[in-house]
C-alpha cells in the first residue's frame, strides 16, 4: 500500500515519537535529522496537527509513578449516550474518553492528584450522570504506550523495565506537569514558552524534562499521533479473564504479538466486570484485527472479549495536578 505521507511528513511522525531533541530549537535540531529546513519542520507539523494526526507533541508520564489514575467505565442509555459523553469530555480529569460496542460502552481514563481527588471524581461523574461507574485500576503493565508504528501499528523497541517507585513532585514540577498537557508550541522556542507557562527559565524545563526521562518519570517525550487518522480505523480492546497465578506468563506473551500496541493487567470489578488482562490492538480495519484477536485467544487459552472502539470523544494529554473545578471540553469527533 502507498503512503499516504510525504517523506517529511512520515519522518516527523514515525521517528520522533521517542527521543524529541531536548535542545533551545529543537524543530531546528529535527530538519537537521531529516534533512529540512526549521521553517519546513514547523510548517509539516503544523499541517499535520490541522489534520488531526498529532494530538501534541510533549510528556507520556509512567503510570503509577505520579498522581492517581485509572480506567472508567459506564452504560449510558442510548438516548443519552451523546449528553453523558459530553459531561464526562468537560471534566478536565478525563484525558480519554471512547464509546465502544458493549453493554458498558463509555469508557475514559481518570488522572487525578491523589487517590483522594480521584475517588472524589469518580463520585461527581456518577452522580452527574447517574450512572454507575466500573473503576479499573492498572496493576502491571507488560507493554504500554511506546508509540505507534506507521508500517503496521506494531511496537517500537520496548525499553528495559523500569522499578514503579511513586513520588510527590515539588511546587516547581507540579507547575510544569501542569502545563506539560497543552504540549509543545510549534514555534521555534517552545520550551522557553513552555518556561513561561510554568513559571521557570527554559533551562530549569529542560533539566527537569531530562531528568524525568532518565528516572522513568517520563516513559517518552515526543510526538504524540492519532491512530484513527493515521489510516488505523479498527480499535479493539481485548479482554481476558486469567487466573492469577497465570496472569504474568500470559501477559508477557501477549505484550509480544504482532497488532498488540498495549497489554496490561487490571483489577478485576466482580460481579459485573471479572476481566483482568487487557490488549489493545489496531488495526486498519476490522477483517485486519480479527484474526489477531483469534491468535490472542489461542495463547491466552481462553476465549477474550473484544470491545471495539466506534465513536471517540476526547484524546489528550493526562492533567494530574489540574484545578479540580475547572472544566475544559476538549472533545474530538
Amino acid at each position: 500500500m502507498d503512503s499516504p505521507w510525504q517523506p517529511l511528513e512520515y519522518a516527523l511522525l514515525n521517528e520522533f515519537q521517542r527521543d524529541f531533541p531536548l535542545t533551545a530549537r529543537p524543530y531546528a535540531e529535527l530538519g537537521r535529522k531529516v534533512g529540512a529546513s526549521e521553517t519546513e519542520v514547523l510548517t509539516t507539523l503544523s499541517r499535520l496537527q490541522q489534520r488531526g494526526a498529532i494530538s501534541r507533541i510533549g510528556a507520556v508520564f509512567a503510570p503509577r509513578r505520579i498522581g492517581a489514575s485509572t480506567l472508567a467505565a459506564l452504560q449510558a442509555p442510548a438516548a443519552r449516550l451523546d449528553e453523558i459523553a459530553a459531561y464526562v469530555s468537560a471534566r478536565n480529569e478525563v484525558n480519554h474518553n471512547y464509546q465502544r460496542d458493549h453493554a458498558w460502552n463509555l469508557w475514559f481514563v481518570v488522572a487525578a492528584a491523589d487517590e483522594q481527588a480521584l475517588q472524589a471524581t469518580l463520585r461527581d461523574i456518577e452522580s452527574g450522570t447517574g450512572c454507575k461507574i466500573l473503576s479499573l485500576p492498572l496493576l502491571a503493565e507488560y507493554h504500554i504506550d511506546l508509540g505507534f508504528d506507521l508500517r503496521g501499528a506494531h511496537k517500537h523497541k520496548t525499553p528495559a523495565p523500569v522499578a514503579v517507585v511513586p513520588r510527590r513532585p515539588d511546587a516547581a514540577e507540579r507547575r510544569l506537569m501542569t502545563a506539560l498537557p497543552a504540549g509543545l508550541a510549534l514555534a521555534a522556542d517552545p520550551y522557553a514558552e513552555l518556561g513561561r507557562r510554568a513559571g521557570m527559565d527554559e533551562a530549569r524545563v529542560l533539566g527537569y524534562l531530562q531528568a524525568w526521562l532518565e528516572e522513568g518519570l517520563v516513559k517518552r517525550f515526543g510526538v504524540v499521533v492519532r491512530h484513527h487518522e493515521l489510516g488505523f480505523h479498527a480499535n479493539a480492546m481485548v479482554v481476558f479473564d486469567v487466573a492469577d497465578a497465570a496472569i504474568t506468563s500470559v501477559g508477557r506473551q501477549l505484550a509480544l504479538e504482532p497488532g498488540v500496541t498495549l497489554c496490561y493487567q487490571r483489577r478485576r470489578c466482580p460481579p459485573e466486570w471479572r476481566y483482568n488482562l487487557y490488549c489493545m490492538v489496531h488495526g486498519r480495519s476490522r477483517e485486519a484485527v480479527v484474526p489477531v484477536i483469534e491468535r490472542l485467544n489461542r495463547i491466552a487459552g481462553s476465549r477474550g472479549e473484544a470491545l471495539f472502539s466506534t465513536r471517540r470523544f476526547k484524546q489528550c494529554g493526562a492533567r494530574y495536578f489540574a484545578d479540580a473545578g475547572a472544566r475544559q471540553a476538549m472533545a474530538h469527533a
